[in-house]
């Protein structure tokens, strides 16, 4: 599973680079997460690790707002795109840090592509420094205005490997949870841009190659229409 994941990653830099230079959707995301983690530090974030990095969109984020980021990600191809900060190719259920190493750990729209949820939490308490904190988001859909699910019309769902329940459940195992949902306005073509990224396509067939998957999904989607609300479920965590 891990090696299709870091496959599906590797082939989807720049599909994922077109989908956030349209939306702006990851950096939003990163900009929201960090600030719920911030309010729940004591003196600000310290060093985090950037958990699932990808192209370093979320990176940037907080490079901005911490003393020190490090970012880490399964696809090698996605660590290629950073530049300027210290990057580990790693998988979330072995991380390369020493107990105690960290004051946060944000795993921003990247802990539901793994199975195990539980476990990758397990590693990032283990990593997190006394009055640190974890932060994760995770999408729930899109639903048009009378909140029906827009893939509702399709033979098939828009899934994650996990779903977003037992992120939040995994979290607050571990930590003294807080959750909420975020919303944004999208268009019918920005979720066709979402799943043209292979990674992402694997949402609706994950046993395609790369090419096939993609392809298929646009046509899936080619008549869908109108304007959407995307829901992003977040949960923050501290230690008890």
């Amino acid at each position: 599973m891990k090696d299709v994941v870091r496959q599906n990653f590797d082939a989807s830099v720049d599909a994922y680079t077109t989908y956030e230079r349209r939306t702006n959707r990851f950096t939003s995301l990163a900009r929201l997460l960090a600030a719920e983690m911030d309010a729940r530090t004591d003196g600000g974030l310290g060093t985090v690790l950037d958990a699932g990095a990808g192209t370093g969109v979320s990176t940037r984020v907080f490079t901005e707002t911490t003393a020190d980021t490090i970012a880490l990600d399964i696809s090698r191809e996605m660590l290629s795109e950073i530049e300027s900060t210290a990057r580990l190719q790693a998988d979330f259920n072995h991380l390369p840090l020493s107990d105690q190493s960290v004051d946060g750990v944000a795993f921003t729209a990247s802990l539901f592509l793994v199975l195990d949820p539980a476990t990758a939490v397990r590693e990032a308490a283990r990593v997190l420094r006394s009055g640190g904190v974890v932060g994760a988001v995770a999408p729930l859909g899109w639903f048009d205005s009378d909140g029906t699910d827009a893939f509702e019309q399709f033979e098939r769902e828009s899934r994650s490997p996990t779903d977003t329940p037992a992120i939040r459940d995994a979290l607050a195992a571990e930590f003294s949870a807080t959750t909420g949902t975020w919303k944004f306005s999208t268009s019918a073509e920005n979720i066709r841009l979402f799943h043209a990224i292979p990674a992402m396509a694997a949402r609706l067939y994950p046993k395609l190659e790369t090419e096939k998957r993609v392809r298929q999904a646009r046509e899936l989607l080619g008549a869908l229409d109108g304007t959407f609300e995307q829901r992003w479920r977040w949960v923050v965590g501290v230690p008890e």
